[in-house]
C-alpha cells in the first residue's frame, strides 16, 4: 500500500521554479533516500510534503487522501515525524521536557515509542535529562531531535541532513539508530549528503537535479551506477 504519493508537484520560491513536476511514491514500511546536490530541491520537497511550502500545482496524497497544502499540524497528526535540518529543538527546555512535550499515541493508537524506549535507544540522553537543549553537543541535539519525533509514534519519519556536521563516531551511531528504526517497520524518508550511506540504508532512492527527478530505483542498483551518480551528484 502506498503511504505517501506525490503527483506532478510544482513548487516556486518567488519566481524560482524549484520543483518541476515531481512524482514519487513511498509504500508503507519502506525507506526512501532523497539525493541531489545543494539547491536541487530536496528540502523544498520535504517542506512541501509537510505543508510549510505551498505547491503551485500537483497532488500530495497520504494513504490515498488528498492532503495537498494541508497545514503542518494536520500532516503531523496523520503520522509524519519530521527531523528538520538544523534540528529545531527548544534550547530553553530540558531534554526531558523536549521529549515529553511531544509524547502521544500514533494515529492508529500505537504507543510503541515511549519515553523509556527513547532513552534506551539514546542512552546519552538519559544521562542529560535535566540539561537544557542549548547545553548539548551537536550530536546530542540530533539524538534529541530524532527522539522527540519518535515520541509522536509516527508512521513515517523524515530526516533532513541528520548527520551534517557531526563527528564520525556520532555519525555512525545515528546511522545505527536509523537502521534500528527501519527494522521496526516505520517508513523513512532520508536526505543526507553522504550518498553512499543513504543508498546503504534505504530500499529505494531518487535523485533530484534542478527540481526534476533524474534517477530513481532500488538503492542497491543505483549504488552500482557510479558514473551516473558522479555526474548528477558532482562527486
Amino acid at each position: 500500500m502506498t503511504m505517501l504519493q506525490l503527483d506532478a508537484i510544482n513548487t516556486y520560491y518567488g519566481d524560482s521554479h524549484t520543483l518541476r513536476g515531481v512524482s514519487l511514491a513511498l509504500p508503507a514500511s519502506t525507506s526512501l533516500g532523497l539525493l541531489g546536490r545543494n539547491g536541487m530541491g530536496k528540502t523544498t520537497l520535504i517542506r512541501t510534503v509537510m505543508g510549510y511550502v505551498r505547491a503551485a500545482s500537483g497532488t500530495v496524497r497520504w494513504d490515498g487522501a488528498d492532503v495537498t497544502n494541508a497545514v503542518p499540524e494536520r500532516i503531523a497528526r496523520l503520522g509524519v515525524g519530521y527531523v528538520p535540518e538544523g534540528r529545531g529543538i527548544f534550547p530553553n527546555l530540558s531534554v526531558r521536557e523536549n521529549l515529553v512535550m511531544t509524547a502521544r499515541a500514533g494515529p492508529d493508537g500505537r504507543r510503541d515509542w515511549t519515553f523509556a524506549r527513547v532513552l534506551e535507544t539514546f542512552p546519552r540522553l538519559g544521562e542529560r535529562l535535566n540539561f537544557g537543549g542549548q547545553q548539548l553537543s551537536g550530536g546530542e541535539q540530533q539524538m534529541l531531535a530524532i527522539g522527540r519525533a519518535l515520541m509522536t509514534n509516527p508512521k513515517l519519519l523524515i530526516l533532513d541532513e541528520a548527520t551534517e556536521g557531526l563527528a564520525p563516531l556520532i555519525v555512525a551511531e545515528i546511522w545505527r539508530v536509523i537502521g534500528a528504526i527501519r527494522a521496526t517497520g516505520i517508513s523513512t524518508l532520508i536526505v543526507d549528503r553522504n550518498y553512499r550511506a543513504v543508498l546503504a540504508n534505504t530500499d529505494r532512492a531518487v535523485v533530484l537535479e534542478k527540481g526534476v527527478i533524474v534517477m530513481s530505483g532500488e538503492s542497491a542498483e543505483l549504488a552500482q551506477d557510479h558514473d551516473a551518480l558522479a555526474r548528477v551528484l558532482g562527486v
